[in-house]
């Protein structure tokens, strides 16, 4: 396929950032400054104090800002302190129209703090349009879109809420973290603001934390950064640098990694044990087509029901290679309980209104053999299998 100029994963590493203009070096460098020296009392320099810019982290934001096809980009602390700032767009009064299994941290950030402000919310199946336009409210200036989302993999239609949202003068915010900018780009969808947490696949070696946003809009961009700098919650350089490092690598670490999720994905949807599975690559799944429609692939992570919470427990005690932790996007697969880790902020009775049940894991898948995860699933299965006999024979 023709690209306009470069085709995305050259300009992972062919960008104004490839070298640093002063020495040539292929490594963005590091600047630990805090403060920066003025040599005139009546104008600043473009630096001054590291919470309002620092060279190495403009470097992240340009990159990103770039990949994403936005006109500025943003780099924070963690992907809830980018999400967190985002909120602060909003006032006192105003309503959100929110997916309703979104991120447990963004469901705790949306009811347990947003609504001492006195900004209030509504969650919706967003795959149902009528329900998004039925939630809407003369008060609603934003939609909160998580597509797929976590941990459900529901696929949202960014354009088709991106023009409900135009239509009420309200703001999009999608959170593109799971399939990034090398698989969907929300701007060019209509959205107005998209968020990653960085500490996923954009890094992707479980040794950063990190937040990333991105806007179109010049205005926009400006109110972003005038939160940024008042709220304060920067990205480190240090964390910059790694996650620089890590896009380097993001094309063929995903790419990888989807191809092994949809080969795990169809050996799991056949394993008697396995309850459901699910992942939007598959044709059968309910947003199929809008997917296709809207991203260049399903991404790498996956979940999949077992038939109860004790089931979950002995795979979990069983299975050898994954890493089970709370995160995703990583080099390693990592396997987690949403009902205790992700979605721990969520009641169980809200998981469960959401199908999130006590018997779902999700599985975001790495860069081992795909091979050797369906063999140690295989077996982690089969311990299940001879519980169960044991069980029936009364042993």
């Amino acid at each position: 396929m023709a690209c306009e100029e470069y085709c995305f994963e050259t300009r992972l590493l062919h960008n104004k950032h490839k070298m640093d203009a002063a020495t040539g070096a292929v490594s963005v460098p590091i600047q630990h400054a805090s403060t920066f020296h003025q040599f005139d009392i009546d104008q600043f320099g473009k630096f001054d104090y590291a919470r309002s810019l620092n060279p190495t982290r403009e470097a992240l934001e340009d990159v990103i800002s770039e990949l994403e096809g936005g006109v500025k980009g943003f780099a924070f602390s963690s992907g809830m302190a980018a999400i967190s700032t985002a909120f602060l767009l909003l006032s006192a009064g105003d309503h959100v129209v929110i997916t309703e299994d979104v991120y447990g941290g963004t469901y705790r950030m949306i009811t347990q703090v947003l609504t001492r402000f006195g900004i209030e919310h509504t969650f919706i199946d967003m795959t149902d349009l009528d329900q998004v336009k039925h939630a809407i409210k003369p008060n609603t200036k934003a939609f909160y879109v998580e597509t797929p989302s976590n941990p459900l993999l529901k696929v949202t239609d960014i354009q088709a809420v991106s023009q409900l949202a135009k239509e009420v003068n309200a703001l999009t915010f999608v959170d593109n973290t799971i399939l990034t900018p090398a698989l969907q780009k929300p701007l060019e969808l209509g959205a107005d603001v998209v968020l990653h947490s960085a500490t996923k696949f954009l890094s992707g070696h479980s040794d950063v934390v990190a937040g990333l946003a991105v806007v179109k809009d010049e205005g926009l961009a400006g109110r972003l950064a005038f939160l940024q700098n008042s709220f304060g919650a920067v990205l480190g350089v240090q964390d910059a640098w790694l996650v620089l490092r890590g896009l380097k690598t993001l094309h063929v670490r995903l790419d990888q990694s989807q191809k092994s999720a949809f080969t795990i994905a169809q050996f799991l949807q056949s394993q008697p044990l396995v309850e459901k599975v699910y992942y939007p690559g598959f044709e059968n799944h309910p947003q199929y087509d809008i997917l296709q429609s809207q991203a260049n692939g399903a991404g790498a992570v996956l979940s999949f029901e077992l038939a109860d919470e004790a089931a979950v427990r002995s795979f979990v005690s069983n299975v050898k290679i994954p890493v089970f932790a709370v995160s995703l996007g990583a080099v390693e697969s990592i396997l987690s309980y949403p009902a205790k880790m992700s979605h721990a902020a969520m009641p169980q009775a809200e998981r469960e209104k959401r199908g999130i049940k006590n018997s779902l894991l999700r599985l975001s898948v790495g860069l081992e053999n795909s091979d050797d995860l369906m063999k140690d699933f295989s077996q982690a299965l089969e311990q299940i299998n001879q519980k169960r006999l044991v069980f029936e024979r009364g042993e």
